[in-house]
């Protein structure tokens, strides 16, 4: 099973320096993916949590493309409604061949009603939109590729049977977003996925989280290595770390989130 990191791409803290940062630290850590946000318009519904400045993520995983040499870059997720399908199939295939392969497009219906307005889009069209925008992707990519599959990984994100539904039906494997172990290892058990790659939260405690409702990743680092090791056993092809937890303060200080990584990344090499 493969390790990756979800990174800030936006916030009071988060410039192009910080961000070069965070690259050599995933990269260093021989961490296997570095995935960032999406979104457009960040309207009031969306500051509180992901303020300004949101980097646009095929920009800046381009620009990552080029001051890495061996880590997977991805989306988590983009929100497919708010272009067109076909402007993002070629800005994927780009990026792909720009990086030498390494893209992963993790794809989601969106969720702030406000930015959809702002962009035109209807809200309540945001599944349909995400089901015949995927389809419109397979179809480019494969008339691209002159008949031939797309290399192009595609993770459809989301936890309602619908997003479900979509991963089964569009996706190469399904991208739940920090999630619990027991609703996890249930929903696995229910459905045939076509591929599983969830992301999970980061956050390391002294003590033991005895919380029922405790979030897969959260807890001592022990609690967080079974965590993984029972996220193995479930057939999860990658599990991405998530050291974001709403505070946009935080990216004030990354050196705590790169603190708590290269703790799980020193444990993991020990115990295999």
């Amino acid at each position: 099973m493969k390790l990756g990191v979800n990174v800030p791409n936006f916030g009071p803290g988060t410039d192009p320096g910080v961000l070069r940062e965070w690259a050599r630290t995933v990269e260093g850590l021989d961490f296997d993916l570095l995935m960032v946000s999406d979104h457009v318009a960040v309207t009031p519904d969306l500051a509180e949590r992901y303020p300004e400045p949101f980097y646009e993520p095929f920009t800046l995983l381009s620009w990552m493309a080029g001051i890495t040499t061996t880590l997977r870059l991805g989306t988590t997720v983009l929100v497919l409604p708010y272009r067109h399908p076909l402007l993002v199939a070629r800005m994927a295939v780009n990026l792909d061949q720009l990086s030498g392969g390494r893209f992963v497009l993790g794809v989601g219906v969106g969720w702030a009603r406000q930015e959809f307005d702002a962009l035109g889009v209807p809200f309540n069209e945001r599944g349909r939109l995400t089901d015949t925008y995927l389809d419109t992707l397979r179809r480019a990519w494969h008339e691209e590729a002159g008949g031939h599959a797309a290399s192009i990984p595609v993770w459809v994100g989301g936890s309602s049977e619908a997003a479900i539904r979509r991963a089964i039906r569009f996706g190469d494997a399904w991208h739940p977003l920090r999630p619990t172990l027991p609703w996890l290892r249930s929903t696995v058990a229910n459905h045939s996925l076509p591929g599983f790659a969830p992301r999970i939260a980061l956050r390391l405690t002294a003590a033991p989280v005895h919380d029922p409702e405790r979030l897969a990743g959260t807890g001592t680092v022990e609690q967080v290595l079974d965590d993984l090791d029972q996220l193995d056993r479930l057939g999860a092809e990658t599990v991405v770390l998530d050291p974001y937890h709403g505070d946009p303060q935080a990216t004030h200080r990354p050196e705590e989130a790169w603190k708590a990584l290269a703790t799980v990344a020193a444990h993991r090499r020990t115990s295999s």
